[in-house]
């Protein structure tokens, strides 16, 4: 029997959440056939089989995270007969297990041992979406997932109840009225009580009641709580973990981009022949390698022991999706020519927005791009991206008048200009280093020669 494992999707990545199981329990599997999709905060990405086979089970359902090395699903041999498997229910035969072969089925009605209340639990975007969907508030519904979080049959289980107790009330105090009636005239106090333990059966459901008033305290009325998602949850972490681990600072720098606007519209056509778009971004890369070579220091990371210099450049790019950023690396990006940056860039930035790039391809990164001015912006502090030790932030290509110097008079001139933002970990240099570093970067953009 062959074990699926959560794969690990990036060097800091801990866990992932199953979106879909493209197949079946008891569903043939080619080798490297798409098995199922799994997120995180890196990189949404299709897993495939091993090795060729036949589904045998399903051990993690849609929507649930759990920790890298996990094991979520087996694959038995090709040459195997999977007994009962592909009449099985494909959602509710789920191992609750993770270390026994054991296999239980569970239903969605069935009330699995409660160990959260749902509140600041980490919620799959299937969760995340029933949630938004149906207006509910994740502090209403138990969590019986790991770490007590919400998991998808949390929530379905929950709707089905409120559904259900919807329509109870109106049966539901029937029984109680026929059988205290008697005793309801001769001492009306009686029946007081009596219809407390009526609704007792329902008490283990989550009513809208009594989480109401912690809801509403929370959250103001002209207000809606979105849930956050496993991206922006984890994004948000290594934000802050970032900030905390290094003492960030900026440096900028402005620089003139005419020739690299030059060079790029002279030879836009011979690449769009092989089949290549050429942006901006590569130039910003072949520049901050050279920076990196002339001031190796920021291609490294700060450990206790020292400072370790990476051998390989490896340069992650960083992509904006709707969910968030995803940074794809360009590894050993010092052995490409500008052609050769200009096709990664191209296939990592499409591969990134339709979720299809493959787990090693956001890994390794030694230096960080983000081109924030594609969407306007002219200046930004861009955080570090652990452990590295420094990240280059693009800002707005704008034409701006500024003086220049010919045949020794001045002038004013219109030139096409930008601010490069190079924020540091001020623990592996000092200010003099980092200006040294964004000056090579500076004097390889404005000296373009190809």
């Amino acid at each position: 029997m062959i074990e699926i494992k959560m794969p690990q999707l990036g060097e800091s990545v801990t866990e992932g959440t199953v979106g879909r199981w493209l197949k079946r329990p008891g569903d043939p599997v080619a080798k490297y056939e798409p098995l199922l999709e799994v997120i995180t905060d890196k990189v949404d990405t299709e897993v495939p089989a091993p090795e060729a086979g036949i589904l045998h089970e399903i051990l993690v359902p849609e929507g649930e995270t759990v920790r890298v090395g996990t094991v979520i699903a087996r694959l038995a041999p090709a040459d195997t007969t999977v007994s009962g498997a592909p009449t099985a229910a494909p959602v509710t035969k789920i191992a609750t297990t993770e270390s026994s072969s054991t296999t239980v089925t569970v239903t969605a009605t069935t009330a699995p041992p409660a160990t959260g209340d749902g509140r600041n639990t980490y919620l799959s975007p299937v969760v995340a979406r029933l949630l938004a969907e149906h207006q509910l508030n994740p502090a209403q519904i138990r969590g019986t997932g790991q770490g007590g979080r919400i998991t998808k049959q949390d929530v379905l289980r929950f709707l089905a109840e409120r559904e259900k107790q919807s329509s109870a009330p109106v049966v539901t105090p029937v029984t109680p009225a026929s059988a205290p009636s008697p005793a309801s005239t001769a001492s009306p106090p009686t029946p007081a009580p009596a219809p407390t333990p009526a609704p007792v059966p329902m008490a283990s459901a989550p009513t809208p009641p009594p989480v109401a008033a912690p809801a509403t305290s929370e959250i103001p009325a002209d207000a809606e709580l979105v849930p956050l998602t496993p991206m922006r949850r984890s994004i948000a972490e290594h934000m802050v973990r970032s900030v905390r681990t290094s003492p960030h600072v900026t440096t900028v720098m402005e620089v003139d981009l005419s020739r690299v606007i030059a060079h790029r519209a002279a030879h836009q056509e011979a690449f769009s022949r092989q089949g290549v778009r050429l942006t901006m971004t590569p130039y910003f890369i072949m520049a901050a390698i050279a920076g990196l070579q002339a001031v190796p220091v920021f291609n490294g990371s700060f450990t206790d022991q020292g400072i370790i210099i990476h051998r390989r450049i490896n340069i992650g790019v960083a992509v904006a999706l709707n969910e968030g950023l995803l940074v794809p690396v360009i590894p050993d990006a010092d052995e490409k020519n500008l052609l050769g940056l200009a096709r990664a860039v191209n296939d990592l930035a499409e591969r990134a927005r339709s979720k299809r790039l493959r787990p090693e391809e956001t890994q390794g990164g030694t230096f960080t791009i983000t081109n924030h001015g594609v969407t306007g912006s002219l200046f930004a502090t861009p955080i570090i991206n652990q452990p590295q030790a420094g990240i280059l932030g693009i800002g707005a290509v704008v034409k701006r008048p500024v003086v220049i110097t010919q045949n020794g008079l001045d002038a004013i001139a219109i030139r096409p200009l930008c601010y490069l933002s190079f924020t540091f970990d001020h623990r592996i240099a000092d200010g003099a280093t980092a200006d040294q570093f964004l000056s090579t970067v500076k004097k390889r953009l404005e000296q373009w020669e190809g």
